[in-house]
């Protein structure tokens, strides 16, 4: 088989430029970082640096049983936050923790009306989800009521309440009761920053 000029030279820069890759990857490196001797003056400060970070080295696994005592302690707590994707969801839980706590009276107290509050912040982490109803029963309900709230597992308390005389004959009241439970800080809503100053 003949070959051209052509093949050959190609050949011949195909042959050079495999033995370059070889050379170049095999080629032995000198990029090893040099070690400098520390100067005398400075081997005090280097011992009281390592006497440092010896404490320091003690100390981690102290930190790491508080920091899974506090953890624990927090999940805990956080088991009675109002666990919800909305925080529309999360004002439907209290309404129905309320209508839950109405149906356990005898009679059963009705919720006449409802009003859905704002979601608004609770410190830095939470938020405090509000939701008002109207019901009228008798004040033993309403007292019942009333101190069943504290007992729900969820962290609900009343926030608001409102006692009007409703129907003398048959003793009841009307009420304005509103529910604040604590919801995870996303559920709150942002402000929007409007009215810049110029």
């Amino acid at each position: 088989m003949n070959m051209s000029t052509r093949d050959r030279r190609a050949l011949a820069a195909l042959s050079v430029a495999v033995v370059l890759g070889l050379i170049y990857r095999f080629w032995p490196a000198d990029s090893a970082p040099a070690v400098v001797a520390p100067a005398s003056g400075n081997l005090a400060l280097t011992e009281k640096r390592l006497a440092k970070l010896r404490e320091s080295a003690a100390i981690v696994p102290a930190k790491e049983v508080i920091l899974k005592q506090v953890s624990s302690d927090l999940a805990l707590r956080e088991k009675g936050l109002i666990t919800a994707a909305t925080a529309a969801q999360a004002q439907a839980q209290l309404i129905q923790i309320i209508r839950r706590l109405g149906e356990a009276e005898n009679p059963p107290v009705e919720i006449r009306s409802t009003e859905i509050g704002p979601v608004r912040p609770l410190g830095d982490a939470y938020g405090e989800a509000l939701v008002s109803v109207q019901i009228e029963c008798k004040i033993d309900q309403l007292i019942n009521m009333l101190a069943a709230i504290p007992a729900q597992p969820e962290l609900v308390a009343t926030s608001d309440l409102r006692v009007m005389s409703s129907n003398a004959k048959e003793k009841t009241v009307g009420v304005r009761l509103t529910l604040s439970g604590i919801v995870p800080r996303r559920l709150v809503p942002e402000k929007s920053k409007t009215g810049a100053s110029l």
